[in-house]
């Protein structure tokens, strides 16, 4: 009896390895890994044989340097043994520990790649840390900080700002104070302005008017005459006539002046009066010309400073 085989196709059926990595068996992986560690190992295992190799050289040379010094001393001593008292020789041999220390310093020194110039250019900057009250161990946070900018900012006398903005103004073409403005110069403005000498150790007080732009219609003025006078005390602040707005801006400043100067608290500085005229706005601007009525230009600033070293001979 023939029995045929079966007419259908024949499927082979094979075991497929699972979980390669780039081609490699896990197996291979890790051999693969192990391998690239061993070699790692050794490199670095070569490294710190040379290191060490190294160090041991330095040894050498350096006990090397010490025998060949000590020969030198047993020599010395030898040739000067026979000319020399006790107390010498203890001090020779004193003195000559000490210059082999300071020998093995420079050798050190110069295996670090330094040098006795840099050791001076240390102790330059140890005497400014000193001079600066700046510990040595904070001396690199400090710098850091002046790095960066973090040190803490100067402090200037402020501006003293007398505007309509307070209250303070001048009535448009006049140098003429209000009773309110004159009490408050008398007592918290000069309150205020004492502080500040003191606090900041100035001598000088800068009294500074200022206008609007609106023109004045006097054509002759007489402050060339009479300011000299007024701000002596010898004539009144109505005295004085200006015939444009830097003379009335200096007329301001000099009414101002002349209360600031009567007060005790501030006998012992000098008051200067200047004028700004219509060229500077609030804020520290210059003006580009801005016509009209504007209270808050005919106002007076108190600028304090410390006083200039004279000129004169």
């Amino acid at each position: 009896m023939v029995t045929r085989a079966s007419a259908g196709p024949k499927l082979e059926h094979k075991g497929y390895n699972r979980g390669l990595i780039l081609g490699l068996t896990m197996a291979e992986s890790m051999l693969l890994l192990v391998f690239c560690l061993l070699l790692v190992a050794a490199a670095m295992i070569t490294a710190e044989r040379r290191h060490r190799m190294d160090a041991e050289q330095r040894l050498a040379q350096l006990e090397q340097q010490n025998k060949e010094l000590s020969a030198q001393l047993v020599e010395a001593q030898s040739k000067l043994g026979a000319n020399m008292s006790a107390a010498d020789r203890v001090k020779f041999e004193s003195e000559w520990r000490e210059l082999v220390s300071a020998r093995q310093i420079i050798d050190r020194l110069k295996m670090n790649d330094a040098s006795p110039a840099d050791l001076a250019k240390l102790a330059a900057v140890g005497k400014v840390l000193v001079a600066n009250n700046i510990p040595l161990d904070q001396a690199r946070d400090r710098l850091e900080q002046l790095l960066h900018g973090q040190t803490e900012p100067h402090e200037w006398p402020p501006i003293i700002n007398l505007s309509e903005a307070g209250g303070y103004y001048f009535t448009s073409g006049s140098a003429a104070l209000t009773p309110e403005f004159e009490d408050r110069l008398e007592t918290s403005i000069a309150d205020q302005i004492a502080d500040n000498l003191e606090r900041y150790k100035v001598d000088v007080i800068e009294v500074i008017g200022h206008t609007d732009e609106q023109r004045l219609s006097r054509s002759m003025s007489n402050l060339d005459d009479a300011s000299i006078e007024v701000i002596d005390g010898a004539l009144p602040v109505e005295t004085l006539q200006p015939a444009d707005n830097a003379g009335l801006g200096l007329a301001r400043a000099i009414a101002v002046a002349n209360i600031l100067k009567a007060n005790r608290k501030l006998k012992d500085v000098t008051v200067l009066p200047m004028s700004a005229a219509q060229l500077v706005i609030p804020g520290d601007t210059l003006t580009s010309g801005r016509a009209g009525n504007v209270k808050e230009r005919r106002r007076i600033e108190i600028r304090i400073r410390r006083r200039a070293e004279s000129l004169q001979p």
